[in-house]
């Protein structure tokens, strides 16, 4: 069971529909400190399922107190606006 992307509020990706992300999973990559959504499309094509039913497929970020064994454990996970076009809001470094 892979962790729910509870809201996107990234408007301008792809897979956003109405703030919810319809894409089958997310990859949440980024740099060193700082967990972006590496599955965000910005090409204005909307893409996805027809159902919201996203969920983290892979987390990068093994400094994240919710990564186990590259896998979210988090209860949910919010993305939005941040350094990036499309950060993990609910990362938190341990």
């Amino acid at each position: 069971m892979s962790t729910q992307v509870a809201e996107c509020s990234v408007a301008s990706c792809s897979f956003n529909d109405h703030s919810h992300c319809n894409a089958a999973a997310i990859t949440v990559g980024g740099e060193e400190d700082h967990a972006a959504c590496a599955t965000f499309i910005d090409i204005g094509v909307h893409g996805g399922l027809p159902k919201v039913l996203a969920g983290v497929g892979a987390c990068q970020r093994t400094e994240c107190t919710h990564n186990d064994h590259l896998m979210c454990n988090a209860p949910e996970v919010r993305v939005g606006p941040g350094p990036d076009n499309a950060d993990c809001l609910t990362y938190i470094h341990r």
